[in-house]
């Protein structure tokens, strides 16, 4: 887990990358370190090379040492044999990417305590040459993300190799601050590149190149010693050295100054601006993985603190932030497409995407997608379409307006006017003018873990509908659907539900035109965990009910009694630890609405899936007849290719075995003998000792886990949205220590904490111990 970072007020350090091999790296970190050493006489210049290949005698830091003998250097992880350093390192202990970059911090961190300096890093070979573990160098020190300064290749065929160096760290978020070249008379590739690089507003510095081998070892030694002295005294190389000190300085002033900024300018969602100052503003330099930068001008370690991002960026985050792969995926795309117009036409992303949702998603019942671009149009397009079919099955002699929704309580799911009147009335919505909230909202049963007890607890006052509290040895006997079918508790549900059903149609006289729900757990009204025996069942009742009588001889596939619909948008694509929720609670909707995750956090896409019978109901003579919803970016290229990948990799996550150490954590003491073999076994991320110490805390009521959520309820007289019981922890943790903050948010009286679905065992267990210290 990071817990030191590269920015350092006191610390210019810079990355020297070089577009290949050969092109002087070397050469121009001794100029580079010389230099600086001349400019700042009173300061440290230090020379990192984390990784280094070949005899020790001819080790670059033992050059830069010999010729810039002013200059601190040190090698991290030296291998004898001359060969890249992925094949160097097979003979030796395994050394993987967060190793070396937890040496590379530690000696950044080193250096940025003995004072005011300059550290250059330079990297092995060129930018993708790799690393022991056989991955990229630049995947490996992305996370640093130190300012660049790229070795441009001099040699023939040099133009395309620097350029192409260059587009590989631009598109990893690297900050290039000026390129460095020896000047070629023959090739002038050094002519072409300064013209193209500073029309990308780069500077460059381009240099006569060192002068041939002495005829012996000390002459060569004298020539050179003479070439640097020279070279670090030229007037443009002064100005290269101002020029990367003014952007240090400059970066920090930016940092400084965002919050500020913001808060003249932006306006934030779901935020209370008498609340909002300049100092309650996180700045954000960069995320990696599950960690933001953040800037922290009152830190003794460090300039930016590792932040780990406690909400998963919105529910959104689940390969981890810059993800190289799916920001690949994203240029393709950009780079074949752009954006193409969706209405009658197809392109390959979106096909494939279609078809790679639908054959996960495992639902016979699902045909057909349609792309919208987040969570909540996606909702509104799957209400449109569930009351449309609805509408024609039944001919109901109402007006539209009137024809409502079956729903949970707590339910949210999103802010569009038909998405979120398909919500009860609520924090959300009661100060919109147009919100009409038509429908009927279950109360539920809810499963919690108190005092180290899995429970499922009736609502308040509701015992005599749902039975009393019930206690599980663990929750694989919760998720054991068919097992408690025939329990008491499935009968006092199916009675509830049958009788609740029939007061509203027959007398009320109330029009319900679909089942909408969050499966298991209902995200924004609070991290609400319900009984899935009861959506299980609320789903069959109202399929089979004779208030909804279905057409004759139906096939499985077709929709009965009202369309479900499931709003997976936060529960879906393994945040609960199986692709799609529907899994767990044993029953396929009609409907599923996936966003999110989808992407991987990186760009906004939604699929609403629908069974060929709820399409078939906007087949008509005229186009009024079809489902007139769209956007612009409908089915954007880049998104598509972004969740055809994202997928892809969970799936493989999946089938790799990523999970399965937290599998064997939640099966260990659980008295599986008793589960059925149709039970979905259930399982978290969260260890499950840590959860039930959490549950022992006097400032808690409750806590949840699955999958990748963890959701904490903390003790409240005034309990929901508006409370402020977890503000203070909150706080807590956000204030952190100067090594290591934890960012969450808050939904009234809970607090919760999302990993993603690549988050670091080692990461996890230390958020657990902070949270632990937190509570005791």
């Amino acid at each position: 887990m990071a817990s030191k970072t590269s920015l350092r007020r006191t610390l210019r350090a810079y990355q020297i990358y070089g577009a290949n091999t050969n092109v002087g790296k070397t050469i121009m970190s001794t100029i580079i370190c010389k230099a600086f050493k001349r400019q700042f006489p009173s300061q440290n210049v230090w020379y990192l090379k984390p990784i280094s290949t070949g005899p020790l005698d001819e080790a670059d830091y033992r050059h830069i040492a010999r010729f810039s003998p002013e200059t601190k250097t040190k090698c991290l992880f030296q291998f004898d044999e001359a060969v890249s350093p992925h094949i160097a390192a097979r003979s030796s202990k395994y050394l993987s990417d967060s190793e070396v970059r937890d040496e590379v911090l530690a000696h950044l961190m080193a250096c940025s305590e003995a004072g005011e300096g300059t550290l250059l890093l330079e990297t092995a070979g060129g930018v993708h040459s790799p690393t022991p573990s056989g991955s990229s160098q630049a995947d490996l020190y992305r996370p640093l993300r130190l300012p660049i300064c790229l070795v441009a290749d001099h040699h023939l065929g040099g133009i395309s190799a620097s350029i192409s160096a260059f587009e590989s760290l631009h598109i990893r978020g690297y900050d290039l601050d000026t390129v460095l070249q020896f000047e070629d008379g023959k090739y002038q590739n050094h002519t072409y590149l300064q013209e193209y690089f500073e029309q990308k507003g780069i500077s460059s510095l381009s240099l006569p190149p060192p002068p041939p081998r002495g005829p012996t070892e000390e002459e060569d030694q004298e020539i050179m010693s003479d070439y640097y002295e020279k070279m670090s005294k030229l007037d443009k190389v002064e100005e290269a050295i101002f020029s990367l000190s003014e952007k240090h300085t400059k970066r920090l002033e930016n940092l400084e100054s965002m919050s500020t900024r913001a808060n003249d300018t932006i306006w934030y969602p779901f935020t209370q601006h008498r609340d909002i100052s300049p100092q309650s503003i996180v700045t954000i330099d960069s995320a990696s993985g599950d960690f933001f930068q953040t800037y922290t001008p009152t830190s003794k370690a460090g300039t930016l603190i590792p932040t780990f991002d406690g909400s998963a960026s919105w529910w959104t985050q689940g390969l981890g932030h810059g993800n190289p792969e799916l920001s690949l995926a994203a240029a393709y795309a950009a780079g074949r497409y752009g954006h193409v117009m969706f209405a009658g036409a197809i392109h390959e992303p979106a096909l494939q995407l279609a078809e790679s949702l639908l054959h996960y998603l495992n639902n016979p019942r699902l045909q057909k997608v349609f792309y919208s671009d987040n969570g909540s149009t996606g909702m509104e397009v799957a209400v449109k379409m569930a009351l449309t079919a609805s509408f024609e099955r039944y001919k109901w002699d109402v007006p539209k307006e009137e024809v409502g929704v079956i729903g949970l309580k707590g339910s949210y799911h999103g802010d569009t006017i038909g998405a979120m009147d398909a919500s009860e009335p609520s924090t959300f919505n009661e100060r919109v003018h147009w919100y009409k909230g038509r429908g009927y909202w279950f109360d539920f049963p809810q499963v919690k873990m108190v005092r180290g007890k899995w429970i499922v607890e009736p609502p308040e006052g509701m015992k005599a509908e749902f039975g009393e509290v019930t206690e599980f040895a663990s929750l694989a006997e919760i998720f054991d659907i068919q097992a408690r079918l025939g329990s008491s508790a499935g009968r006092k549900y199916s009675k509830h539900i049958e009788e609740t059903l029939n007061g509203l149609i027959n007398k009320e006289g109330k029009t319900f035109g679909a089942l909408v729900m969050e499966p298991v757990i209902l995200g924004a009204g609070g991290m609400l965990f319900a009984d899935p025996l009861f959506q299980h069942l609320l789903a069959s009742t109202i399929r089979t009910s004779p208030l909804f009588p279905s057409p004759p001889h139906a096939s499985p596939e077709t929709w009965t009694g009202l369309p479900v619909i499931h709003d997976e948008v936060f529960t879906g694509l393994y945040r609960l630890g199986t692709f799609t929720p529907s899994t767990l609670l044993q029953s396929h909707p009609d409907i599923s609405v996936h966003a999110k995750l989808l992407t991987g956090g990186l760009v906004p896409l939604c699929c609403t899936a629908a069974s060929q019978s709820i399409f078939d109901a906007f087949l008509g003579n005229e186009k009024r007849d079809a489902l007139l919803h769209g956007h612009s970016y409908t089915a954007h290229p880049v998104g598509c290719q972004v969740a055809v990948k994202s997928i892809a990799k969970m799936v493989g996550m999946e089938n790799e075995g990523a999970w399965d150490h937290a599998k064997e954590d939640w099966k260990s003491g659980s008295r599986l003998a008793s589960v059925s073999d149709q039970a979905v076994q259930a399982w978290s991320v969260w260890s499950k000792g840590f959860v039930g110490k959490v549950s022992f805390s006097r400032e808690v009521e409750s806590v949840i886990a699955l999958g990748s959520v963890l959701a904490i309820k903390l003790q409240d007289e005034n309990s929901g949205y508006s409370s402020t019981a977890a503000t203070g922890l909150q706080k807590k943790l956000l204030e952190g220590s100067d090594g290591f903050k934890i960012h969450v948010r808050v939904l009234g009286h809970v607090l919760y904490v999302m990993a993603s679905q690549t988050s670091r065992t080692e990461a996890l267990r230390s958020i657990e111990k902070t949270l632990l210290d937190a509570l005791y």
